[in-house]
Formats: C-alpha cells, sequence, structure tokens
C-alpha cells in the first residue's frame, strides 16, 4: 500500500451503496485515503433516495455523479470494494478485494436505504480500522 491508503468502491450503477460508501469514507478518513467509487453499468444519476439519507446524518453526496469502472481505476487502489457488480472488476496481483453482500437501494425509499446506510457505516468504521485510521469525524446522532 502506499503511503496514503486508496480504496475503490464498486457496485453496478454506481448510483447508491458505492457512492454512500465513499462519502462514509470521505466524512470519516478526511485526507487520510484516497476515495473512488465507479460502476460496470453507471446510471445517469445517484439515487434520490441515498442521497436523502446520507443528508441525515450530516454527509452531502449530492453532487456526486456516477462514473463507469475502469481498468487504471482499479490499478490506482490499494483496496477494492466490490458491491454486486459481479465478475466486471478485473483483478490485478497486489490488490486486496473484499465483497460486501449490502441490499441494492435502487428503487426504495429512504425509510428502506437508511439500515443499508448504516450497515455501510459500520463496515467503513471497521475498514479504516484495519487501515490504521482514526475517524477525523463523527456523524450526528
Amino acid at each position: 500500500m502506499s503511503e496514503i491508503p486508496s480504496v475503490l468502491f464498486v457496485c453496478v450503477h454506481n448510483a447508491g451503496r458505492s457512492q454512500m460508501a465513499a462519502g462514509w469514507l470521505t466524512h470519516l478518513a478526511g485526507d487520510a485515503v484516497e476515495v473512488r467509487s465507479a460502476g460496470s453499468l453507471p446510471g445517469d444519476e445517484v439515487n434520490p433516495s441515498a442521497v436523502a439519507a446520507m443528508a441525515e446524518v450530516g454527509i452531502d453526496i449530492s453532487t456526486a455523479t456516477p462514473e463507469v469502472l475502469t481498468t487504471e481505476a482499479v490499478q490506482a487502489s490499494d483496496v477494492v470494494i466490490t458491491m454486486g457488480c459481479g465478475d466486471a472488476c478485473p483483478v490485478f496481483p497486489g490488490k486486496r478485494y473484499l465483497d460486501w453482500e449490502l441490499e441494492d437501494p435502487a428503487g426504495q425509499g429512504v425509510e428502506a436505504v437508511r439500515p443499508i446506510r448504516d450497515d455501510i457505516e459500520g463496515r467503513i468504521r471497521g475498514l479504516l480500522a484495519e487501515l490504521g485510521g482514526t475517524p477525523a469525524a463523527t456523524a450526528p446522532a
């Protein structure tokens, strides 16, 4: 791993889970971790329910845009976390790969997205501890 670890979150549409995960890691790690997110078949916009659920905890992902997954993004990352992209994510030696099984928030309201958001927060806090980082911020209760 480089001096500053880099993490890539990947889900199919890069519109919900991966965007929430990137938002959480950016919020908690600050500049201590380089954060990327992408999708194998990116959507047109970030899921409005994901945006609303994250706003409830003080994290703004409203300006995020779905990005296409590239080989370069994977190569530039130390840790690649997939969230339902299947075999679309290229595998390179020396990278750490994790697969987080998370419910897909697509088409769901904020009430259904909240538990997914909270699950992602717990996983992000665990990842940050593994990377040796200390949360830079904590979300309001």
